[in-house]
């Protein structure tokens, strides 16, 4: 594994735990999700561009 295969994996997981506080909360802000969501897809996609092997 690449330091940056690593590092963008290590991104995917804080957005991912981000991602599920925002949703468990009350009040919780559809533009922050939604931006949340988008950045873990960016993320995503371009860990499948470097390793296509995962999956």
């Amino acid at each position: 594994m690449t330091a940056r295969l690593y590092r963008l994996t290590e991104m995917h997981q804080r957005i991912d735990t981000a991602l599920r506080a925002a949703m468990m909360r009350r009040d919780a802000d559809p533009l922050e999700l939604t931006r949340l969501k988008k950045m873990k897809l960016r993320v995503k996609d371009l860990i499948h561009r470097l390793n296509p092997q995962v999956a």
